[in-house]
């Protein structure tokens, strides 16, 4: 067996890897699209609300941190959907402890947002 590659080489590829990754989760993903575009409007948005550099870094981490979900509750519903179409209890039980995460991160960016705001 082939040793991967090691070193800039290694770091290269993974960049890569993940470019694809961010391509095909914008082709194939409306909920990234529209997080997407949440991400760059709220973003923008924070830079215009009367809040620290601290305060305003995490109000953008927490937007991050709901694309982060989503690409992993993406990958998971990719590889059931690979499995087969037909229903299964894990299955469907996977796919929505992923949408649930993701739930639960944009709970978490109206949490920091509105605590930051009301404060």
């Amino acid at each position: 067996m082939k040793p991967g590659a090691t070193g800039i080489t290694r770091i290269i590829n993974a960049a890569g890897y993940s470019v694809q990754g961010l391509k095909a989760a914008w082709k194939n993903e409306a909920a990234f699209r529209q997080e997407s575009v949440l991400l760059v409007l709220m973003t923008v948005i924070s830079f215009f609300l009367p809040v620290t550099g601290v305060e305003r870094a995490i109000m953008i981490a927490s937007l991050l941190l709901v694309m982060i979900v989503e690409l992993i509750n993406s990958a998971i519903e990719a590889v059931v959907d690979r499995i087969g179409p037909e229903y299964h209890e894990l299955s469907g039980r996977a796919k929505d402890i992923g949408s649930a995460a993701v739930f639960v991160a944009m709970a978490l960016v109206i949490v920091v947002w509105g605590g930051i705001l009301i404060s």
